[in-house]
């Protein structure tokens, strides 16, 4: 199904791929004679080369400096971003902004600020001049793809999934500080990235989807990073085979196998994709040069792709519908396995009791968000329920349409009603099945989701309430042929289907009359709505001489997610409020964290207000007398707080709150074995946090106190190797690194975060 090379490629007229090899040389000869360009000058004809340097500022193709087209953000992120900004000088955006309310759609939880925060948005727009998208009309990638994407431009959004490469649109998701340099005409600073080619070649079996073939793609790549912090370019000839909602549906999930972006070449289809929205003007033919070279290449044969499941605990769990029930209790045996890692033994955790006659069952469909979501997906689903019900069992199925105008056109088309007859629930367009906020299952129950995350929890079950349910990914296909079949697992090929393939219409004036547009439009005289959730961030100190960190968490999974690291759902309530959310920081993977960070931050604010910081915490005391035998330090070149220690953190969500939680109960620094993004790690430097990467073996546990003495000046004078020490009755030497930093980047973390580091530069 999938093919990953050991090398690179060339690519010939965006048909023939020539690898890395001994033969490479003299293949290209008899085929270009001697106008073999080389790999470095090839690299330049691909797709994604072309619109990285078109917004690049830098003068230095290696060292890029973007400014980006447009921004966009969901309303569990605008509020933090916005307010970063306006405390560091924001007046106006100074390019398209974009504000979403998907996520807090409900207004269920906390009272009155999900739309507290809502209005707030509203506010900013006309403020700021942005544009405002009232809950429940789009989620926020649908509503970008309807009316943002343009061909060769560049978006930069506040959400992991934000891909729009397949309408020939660059974006990359990014947390919150990112956007703000951005809203500050700043720039995105990043190394030109490596270019993967995803060659498809073929084309689907009838009741495969695209979810099907972005988990067997997902499955290839995220364990072995083959792409990571790279971007995608698809090409090949299975491109042309497949239709824009297809290409839409494999592109968002491209997030899952960390990747920085995703591009495709463009062609007719998407051509008419434009002409459908009202916007042919916006579409742009994009395709790689003559000869183009590849870093690596991905080859998927489509028609090889059979429908896929993605068990618990992450979109890379795949397998085969088809594997799964051949093999159902050995694999079952693996997810339990699994699950002693991910849940850490503190719940029972079984899928076995799902097995009832030799077939797995399950509780729950869903059909939902910016992966599930589509036109197509949902037309295609309903051919394969058409005359049946889903039964009157335990098991359920939920559509949410990604956006009004689909859920108007599947009105009209008689798709609602045919789903409606079903026993289906259709509801409007929101994004909180994908992150804990809608539809949370039965405790023990077991759902089947097109959506983009299964990890632990992120369904809405509590792992601290001795709660757990579990999600498996699959197609909106294979999840209607289960619903046909009353919730026993069914793969959607299995099925004697007649596809309908029902022409899209979309009507512009949804839009026009309930989205706000004041883009290019700022009104100063417009008074923000703070509601009384709305905190501003607390005052963040500058990076001291010397550290002392005491570390609060220790976490051994292969990968933590920012799932864990921030919990996601009801606790999105909270994210307007610094200081409110950071109380739930961990509380599903290490519920001792907050209170162990705030009692070593005590410290720290004793050293602000100019006392003794052994007296706030006296356990500090031998440790500050055995330092002091080394070094000289004082509590005016000290600084003390927390960090923690993950294997490889940040894998997920772009949401800065993962990083910024943190900062705000004390901590200085986390320390990795690597980081599992790019966003991740970018976030943990915007707000002033070092990200320390350790090589050797672990010397220090949770608990223990740690020294890095003139770490200040190390991060000045670039020091690849910075000396740090474990503290008990003695000092045990070891070092980190911080890896790659940019000058800015290196002066925010001085500075002890973005907004000072924008406040100076004022």
């Amino acid at each position: 199904m999938v093919t990953l090379y050991e090398g690179g490629a060339y690519l010939l007229n965006g048909t023939e791929l020539i690898p890395d090899g001994a033969d490479q040389e003299p293949t290209l000869k008899s085929k270009l004679g001697d106008k073999v360009p080389t790999r470095e000058d090839a690299a330049k004809n691909t797709i994604a080369y072309g619109i990285l340097q078109a917004h690049n500022t830098s003068g230095n193709d290696k060292k890029l400096q973007l400014k980006f087209d447009k921004l966009t953000s969901h309303d569990i992120t605008f509020v933090g971003i916005i307010q970063t900004a306006r405390a560091s000088g924001l007046e106006e955006f100074p390019i398209p902004y974009v504000l979403t309310n998907c996520h807090n759609s409900l207004c269920a939880v906390g009272g009155t600020i999900n739309e507290d925060d809502h209005m707030f948005g509203l506010s900013c727009a006309k403020r700021y001049g942005g544009m405002y998208v009232p809950p429940h009309q789009a989620v926020i990638h649908q509503f970008a793809r309807e009316m943002l994407a343009e061909g060769g431009k560049m978006i930069l959004g506040s959400d992991s999934h934000t891909r729009y490469g397949a309408l020939g649109t660059m974006a990359i998701g990014e947390g919150g500080g990112e956007l703000v340099k951005q809203l500050l005409s700043k720039t995105y600073d990043v190394d030109m990235p490596g270019v993967i080619a995803v060659y498809l070649e073929g084309s689907p079996q009838k009741g495969v989807g695209p979810q099907d073939v972005a988990l067997a793609i997902i499955g290839a790549t995220f364990g072995c990073g083959y792409v990571k912090n790279k971007v995608m370019e698809f090409v090949g000839p299975g491109v042309e085979t497949l239709s824009a909602d297809y290409r839409i549906g494999i592109d968002v999930m491209t997030t899952e196998t960390t990747c920085l972006s995703s591009i495709w070449k463009t062609d007719d289809k998407i051509r008419e994709f434009y002409e459908i929205h009202g916007r042919s003007e916006d579409y742009a033919e994009l395709a790689p040069g003559d000869v183009a070279y590849y870093e690596g290449v991905v080859r998927v044969d489509l028609s090889a792709i059979k429908p896929m499941i993605a068990m618990p605990f992450h979109p890379s769990n795949v397998y085969t519908i088809e594997e799964l029930n051949a093999n159902l209790l050995d694999i079952l045996d693996d997810c339990e396995k699994r699950a002693l890692v991910s849940l850490d033994g503190k719940v029972e955790f079984t899928l076995k009791d799902k097995v009832r006659n030799g077939r797995l069952y399950v509780e729950q469909g869903i059909i939902a968000g910016c992966a599930g979501g589509g036109f197509e997906n949902i037309c295609e689903a309903a051919d394969i329920l058409k005359g049946t019900s889903i039964g009157a069992d335990e098991f359920t199925l939920s559509v949410y349409p990604a956006s009004t105008p689909i859920y108007m056109e599947l009105a009209k088309n008689g798709v609602l009603a045919e789903l409606i007859g079903t026993g289906t629930v259709v509801k409007t367009a929101f994004c909180g099945p994908c992150f804990g906020a809608g539809d949370t299952p039965a405790n023990n129950a077991f759902s089947i989701r097109h959506s983009t995350r299964n990890f632990p929890n992120r369904e809405g079950s509590k792992i601290q309430n001795g709660q757990i349910s579990s999600v498996a990914l699959m197609d909106a296909r294979s999840i209607a042929a289960t619903a046909a079949n009353k919730g026993y697992l069914t793969a959607a090929t299995d099925m004697d289907v007649t596809y309908t393939k029902r022409s899209y219409f979309f009507d512009k004036r949804i839009y026009e009359n309930r989205v706000y547009n004041g883009i290019g439009k700022p009104d100063p005289s417009v008074e923000l709505k703070f509601g009384p959730n709305i905190k501003d961030w607390p005052a963040m100190p500058p990076l001291p001489e010397h550290l002392i960190l005491k570390v609060v968490s220790e976490i051994h999974d292969p990968v933590t997610t920012t799932d864990e690291l921030i919990p996601s759902g009801e606790t999105s309530s909270y994210r307007s409020n610094p200081l409110g959310l950071a109380e739930f920081t961990l509380s599903r993977k290490d519920p001792e964290y907050v209170g162990r960070a705030k009692e070593i931050q005590k410290a720290q604010k004793a050293i602000e207000a100019d006392t003794c910081p052994c007296s706030a915490v006296p356990e500090l005391t031998p440790i500050m007398e055995e330092i002091k035998k080394h070094y000289s330090i004082s509590r005016k070149t000290v600084g003390i707080g927390s960090t923690i220690f993950a294997v490889k953190p940040g894998d997920g969500s772009a949401r800065e709150q993962a990083a910024s939680c943190q900062k705000v109960l004390g901590g200085w620094a986390n320390i990795a074995r690597e980081y599992a993004t790019k966003r991740y790690r970018s976030n943990l430097i915007n707000w002033g946090m070092l990200p320390f990467v350790i090589q050797e073996e672990l010397p220090f546990a949770n608990g223990d106190y740690l020294f890095i003495p003139n770490i200040k000046e190390a991060l000045i004078r670039k020091t690849e190797e910075i000396k740090a020490y474990v503290v008990n009755k003695e000092m045990k030497e070891f070092t980190v690194s911080l890896g790659q930093l940019t000058d800015n980047e290196r002066e925010i973390i001085q500075k002890g975060c973005l907004i000072n580091f924008n406040r100076d530069q004022r």
